[in-house]
């Protein structure tokens, strides 16, 4: 039998002991970031309340029944008055950062249309002006993803964040294969929110028994040289960097011109997806502290098996 703690109002099984262990584990680097940028524990608990109100009204009704305050304070343990407070105060779901957004928008067309492309498929170096090319220009590049922002606007803005960089001849050069700015805390932010939230929003529905599954797996050492660790680090950027650029090229390649709805089944919704790759590594103090000097500690892996529908 489960065991059960007890509000003065409710009984409340609680948690796995497995998963309340995951949250930690997943929450510890977020702390972090958040002490890092002055964010306490009391301001972290309003926007947890906000969170747990927001969740529950979107995935938790019952039928066609309205949600009343008193079902949503049961399910997510905020107190009835916060509950009514939070539902009639709030504006909504955060938005996208709109340049952050638009930015992605360009380096994928940048690296992914065969016109702004060389012949090795990287991004090309683009003219400044459509009057200067009578190829591809980065006006031209930033006018077919939005008409409404100037493309001299976006240049200034890359230029400030490292993203993009001006050659001899004056042309607009991609600094990277991907839109991660050097500086700019609302880029970064946008980013940890899109990659983070997709990521822990398929995690989630594995957990959950969803079906089909979505794919969400990895290979993980310890025990490994720093120098060993390097190479690897090397690979996995080189080989991943190529599939995002393939994935890139072939979801623009497929839908040129997609719109809300699909044309050859209307009413139908299209769907997004995000595909992403990371590398991450640290100082194992377990293996440090048991591996004799110049040996390896026994090797941890695991690469669990590939979900299925």
């Amino acid at each position: 039998m489960p065991d059960t703690e007890f509000s003065t109002n409710n009984p409340v099984v609680a948690p796995p002991a497995a998963l309340v262990k995951a949250l930690r584990q997943v929450l510890r680097p977020l702390v972090k970031l958040m002490l890092s940028r002055g964010i306490s524990c009391p301001f972290l608990t309003e926007l947890l309340k906000q969170v747990f109100v927001e969740v529950a009204e979107r995935d938790f009704t019952l039928d066609s029944r309205v949600l009343t305050d008193s079902r949503v304070s049961l399910i997510t343990g905020v107190h009835r008055k916060d509950v009514r407070r939070l539902r009639h105060g709030l504006t909504g779901a955060e938005t996208d950062n709109a340049t952050a957004s638009l930015g992605a928008q360009i380096v994928a067309a940048w690296s992914g249309l065969p016109r702004y492309c060389d012949a090795m498929g990287q991004p090309k170096p683009l003219a400044l002006n459509i009057s200067d090319s009578e190829d591809v220009s980065f006006e031209a590049l930033v006018s077919g993803i939005s008409k409404d922002i100037r493309s001299r606007a976006v240049l200034d803005e890359w230029l400030r964040l490292g993203v993009a960089r001006l050659d001899t001849q004056n042309r607009v050069c991609l600094n990277a294969g991907v839109f991660v700015p050097e500086q700019g805390l609302e880029e970064k932010a946008f980013f940890l929110g899109h990659n983070l939230h997709d990521h822990a929003a398929a995690a989630t529905h594995n957990v959950l028994g969803g079906k089909p599954a979505f794919l969400e797996r990895s290979v993980y050492y310890s025990g490994l040289r720093e120098e060993v660790v390097g190479r690897l680090a090397e690979r996995a950027e080189a080989d991943g960097m190529a599939l995002l650029r393939a994935l890139n090229r072939q979801a623009l390649a497929s839908e040129p011109g997609a719109s809300a709805t699909d044309p050859a089944m209307p009413g139908r919704p299209r769907q997004r997806m995000t595909f992403g790759i990371y590398f991450y590594s640290e100082t194992d103090t377990e293996a440090a502290m048991t591996a004799a000097p110049g040996a390896a500690s026994a090797t941890d892996v695991s690469v669990p098996e590939r979900p299925r529908a």
